[in-house]
């Protein structure tokens, strides 16, 4: 999918699918590309991915019509705008949790180029763009997507007002944060965080916007999370895939060998 599919397909409440990218070796896109993935959730929030590495990563996923989403380090417009101008098809702003914070996001994925005293005025509605200028700015930023990062107390409280703001594509859980938020570290079975996903998907859906939980541990609660609206299915990361894999699989070798030893950790890195 292209970024225009993508949003189209979020906002319809068509369900999509990718995974975590972390990796930056020349191979990965086309080994994405292998799965059937509709989108990469590229992380540059929790890694060391450079601006230049960026732009290969984009380029090469854009190629392969793998929709590049990427998680910038900090909800910045100014980052917002450099992950667009090397090829992301949209960006996942971490830890959102004030109306400020979301018209910046859509001033700068929505209305780019338009800067400074103009834009202000026209995300606060004190002026109109002209129509040239409103034309120019919705076909060039056709297909860029807008992803808000749901971790906080603070957000699910401001959750109806967020999702009042025009423009917003997605949104995306951050489970650990939020669990840990919640007061209920890393429990997703808790009755607490499991009202809490629940009340994120309802809203997000009766308001046609994509809505997603980012998973590492298993697939038994993204199932469930699916079944109940969830469509934006961001499944586990690269880094964890290998990693549980690998646990299980010299397990396997050592218990149908003999071997002693000690075996690896079932605990998934977060990322």
């Amino acid at each position: 999918m292209n970024g225009t599919e993508l949003a189209s397909a979020l906002r319809g409440g068509q369900r999509v699918y990718g995974t975590c990218v972390t990796s930056t070796a020349p191979s990965w896109p086309a080994m994405i590309a292998s799965t059937g993935a509709d989108f990469a959730f590229v992380d540059t929030e929790h890694t060391p991915i450079d601006r230049a590495q960026l732009a290969w990563i984009c380029q090469n996923y854009n190629a392969l019509r793998i929709a590049p989403i990427v998680r910038i380090p900090e909800p910045d417009p100014y980052r917002a705008c450099m992950a667009l101008d090397v090829g992301a098809a949209g960006v996942i702003a971490p830890y959102v949790e004030t109306l400020e914070q979301v018209h910046a996001l859509r001033g700068a994925v929505k209305f780019r180029p338009l800067k400074g005293n103009r834009l202000y005025k026209t995300l606060d509605g004190s002026e109109k763009l002209e129509d040239p200028v409103r034309e120019y700015l919705g076909e060039r930023n056709t297909g860029r997507l807008m992803v808000v990062n749901i971790e906080s107390v603070p957000a699910l409280e401001a959750l109806d007002a967020i999702l009042a703001v025009p423009d917003i594509d997605a949104l995306l859980v951050g489970p650990h944060d939020l669990s840990i938020n919640l007061g209920v570290p890393e429990q997703y079975s808790h009755p607490k965080f499991s009202q809490a996903i629940s009340t994120i998907i309802a809203k997000a859906r009766a308001a046609q916007v994509g809505v997603g939980i980012h998973y590492s541990e298993g697939m038994d609660l993204p199932l469930g999370w699916a079944k109940e609206g969830a469509n934006f299915i961001v499944h586990s990361s690269d880094v964890s895939l290998v990693q549980q894999s690998l646990v299980r699989d010299f397990a396997r070798f050592r218990r149908e060998l003999g071997d002693g030893g000690p075996g690896g950790s079932q605990e998934s890195i977060v990322v």
